[in-house]
């Protein structure tokens, strides 16, 4: 998370200030816009750290989303079950999510989180992505949403998940859920 972290500060709009030292003043540069980290819970808290390391002043959200299998067949919704996440009216909100396969928890979380409150920035980082995930955000997201994606992976099985990927990345960082 932390690479990706650095590469979108770099994007970020900053303003000049000045720091008063013991020996005297410090001419620098800081971000002109709070950030709101908000993370989809589990698997987003491997992410989230990294984050926090780039933007150490920044607020923190989490938000509850997962595949809901009704009938334990192929078919899902996605669940929202739990959100906690400070203002981000006017700031730069930062959704985190290791693996974008359909798109539709990304999708979820997005619809939930704006029913009040507008950011001046969107930023959706992802480790690994899928084309129709991809398509699925332009398709439903607005244009002022930045997707940033450290890899492209080759398609989506008949179950959604993303191929050759890495398979459940919640899983993989905490272990098999209840």
């Amino acid at each position: 998370g932390e690479i990706m972290a650095y590469e979108l500060s770099k994007t970020l709009e900053y303003k000049a200030i000045e720091v008063q030292t013991p020996l005297g003043i410090k001419h620098t540069t800081t971000l002109a816009d709070n950030v709101v980290l908000c993370s989809i819970l589990r698997a987003g808290l491997a992410l989230h750290t990294g984050f926090m390391n780039i933007f150490d002043n920044a607020e923190n959200g989490f938000v509850s989303a997962y595949r809901h299998h009704p009938n334990n067949d192929d078919y899902f919704d996605i669940l929202v079950e739990y959100q906690a996440a400070p203002s981000f009216e006017n700031k730069n909100l930062i959704l985190i999510d290791p693996m974008l396969a359909t798109g539709q928890s990304i999708v979820a979380v997005f619809n939930k989180l704006m029913t009040e409150e507008t950011p001046k920035e969107i930023h959706i980082a992802v480790v690994i992505a899928a084309p129709e995930g991809i398509a699925y955000l332009e398709k439903h997201l607005p244009n002022n949403c930045h997707l940033w994606v450290a890899a492209l992976d080759e398609k989506l099985n008949e179950k959604n998940y993303i191929i050759p990927g890495l398979g459940d990345a919640g899983d993989l960082a905490y272990g098999s859920k209840l």
